[in-house]
């Protein structure tokens, strides 16, 4: 079976919400969840800072601080989250119009093709909650 593939930053990004949709409203660390999945606690940083930004967790400041979702995961949706994190959701080359080295790029049916693939793709994790993820 054929995978589309996320960046990194999107895997880090849904276990991030993942463990803290298990952790009933109870604030959490980047560094806890950073050893809780072997992961870079720098590049975790990042990924927190960008969901902060976004409005998907909410941060407290200070020595007892932390994070936390925003809302309930049931109410945030999978798809606008995979949105969020991949800003240029190119599948292939020719979705970059700037950047684009294909030399049929808009001239055959492959960006159509896959752009309804992509389209596809999202319309599924669309349909999929945080808490849809996150039982165990």
């Amino acid at each position: 079976m054929a995978s589309m593939r996320l960046t990194t930053f999107t895997d880090y990004t849904l276990r991030t919400l993942i463990y803290l949709a298990r952790q009933q409203a109870r604030l959490s660390t980047v560094a806890e969840i950073a050893e809780a999945h072997g992961i870079s606690q720098h590049h975790l940083t990042k990924v927190v800072y960008r969901l902060g930004q976004t409005g998907v967790i909410r941060t407290v400041r200070g020595r007892n601080g932390g994070i936390m979702l925003a809302r309930p995961a049931r109410e945030i949706r999978v798809g606008h989250v995979v949105r969020d994190s991949e800003p240029d959701f190119y599948i292939a080359d020719c979705f970059d119009a700037e950047h684009a080295t294909c030399r049929y790029a808009g001239h055959c049916r492959v960006e159509d093709v896959l752009g309804k693939a992509t389209d596809a793709f999202l319309a599924t994790l669309d349909k999929v909650t945080l808490a849809d993820l996150a039982r165990a």
